[in-house]
């Protein structure tokens, strides 16, 4: 038997990183969304013994490092199937680009190893397993608009977002999430030695004691995104109404907010020094029609949400013009992640 999942993608709504933790790991606190772009995992049970990891991507691993084979280990630990497992990863998502492929492609080996062998997890085991394997695959059992906090692990479910248009942009170059770690560890130091001046709210946040986004602070604004998100979608004046834009139209008022809260992806900051070029494409957006532009996670990818279908549709194509590889798709509710997750199976 096999089964064929569709492996969806994210990106950052604002990601704000803390001090690093006693565990070494960076407190976080950012809104995942999920989107329409994925890959598909190929899951397959047949006679015999072992696990075996397939894809014609060269810059995906096929061992014991790929994410694929460490959450398929931890499920064959549990059910002790007597088959020989194949997990073949269909690759359509850039490799790191910040959109969370490797992650969501565990969910989805998971999810499939589920079908495959007619047995189920329970829900608190399904999000253990995943927290053990990465801090953003618990994100991808929930899908649509989450609110992630500790070190992005720890996953709690917001009223999704309407569907929301946008262009994404992945250039060729790949960033290297604990690289881009490693320059915020360094430019934050330097700042607490004077050596180095740190703009806007990292400078508020490295003068934090103790610095950490484990604990509510007036400069966390986060939390009060997320609520507000919430209150938007709602429409309770008394937690805060969404605001009018002049086209009138709901997501226009959500692009609006979303640019009034000043959400920001903290690791702009040592990226784009980085590699300017990304710096450049957000600009790009910008000039192309996005109301709200952004790097998703450490990158590469950038993306820019619009109002229209129309207006991302001719965006991307003179993004194209360019000569960058844009792409126009959109975000995905919770319930649409849910319901066309599974491809096939037989």
């Amino acid at each position: 038997m096999h089964v064929a999942v569709r492996s969806f993608a994210k990106i950052n709504l604002g990601l704000y990183i803390g001090a690093r933790r006693p565990d070494g790991f960076h407190g976080l606190r950012t809104v995942y969304q999920t989107i329409a772009l994925h890959d598909v995992i190929r899951v397959g049970a047949e006679r015999g013994s072992g696990l075996e990891i397939l894809c014609s991507d060269t810059r995906v691993p096929l061992d014991s490092s790929n994410t694929c084979h460490r959450i398929a280990e931890k499920v064959i630990e549990r059910f002790h199937p007597r088959s020989r497992i194949f997990i073949e990863i269909e690759k359509r998502l850039p490799v790191q680009g910040g959109l969370g492929a490797a992650s969501s492609n565990a969910v989805a080996t998971m999810v499939g190893l589920e079908k495959v062998l007619k047995k189920e997890l329970g829900t608190s085991e399904r999000l253990h397993i995943a927290a053990e394997v990465g801090s953003d695959l618990p994100l991808f059992l929930l899908g649509g608009t989450v609110l992630g906090v500790g070190r992005g692990e720890e996953v709690y479910p917001l009223s999704d977002l309407p569907s929301i248009p946008m262009v994404i942009v992945t250039p060729e170059v790949g960033v290297s999430t604990p690289s881009a770690f490693a320059a915020w560890d360094e430019m934050s130091e330097k700042a607490a030695t004077g050596e180095q001046r740190l703009p806007g709210r990292a400078a508020a946040v490295s003068a934090q004691e103790p610095k950490e986004l484990t604990r509510f602070s007036g400069s966390d604004r986060l939390i009060e995104v997320g609520r507000a998100l919430s209150a938007w979608l709602s429409g309770n004046p008394e937690a805060g109404a969404p605001s009018k834009s002049k086209s009138g139209g709901r997501v226009g008022s959500l692009l609006s907010d979303l640019v009034r809260a000043g959400i920001e992806n903290d690791f702009e900051r040592v990226v784009f020094s980085q590699i300017p070029e990304l710096r450049d494409i957000k600009r790009a957006l910008a000039r192309a029609g996005s109301k709200y532009a952004s790097l998703s996670g450490s990158g590469s990818t950038v993306y820019g949400l619009l109002e229209t279908e129309k207006a991302a549709v001719k965006a991307a194509q003179a993004l194209r013009k360019q000569g960058l590889k844009a792409t126009a798709t959109r975000t995905l509710t919770r319930r649409e992640c849910r319901k066309w997750s599974l491809v096939s199976g037989r």
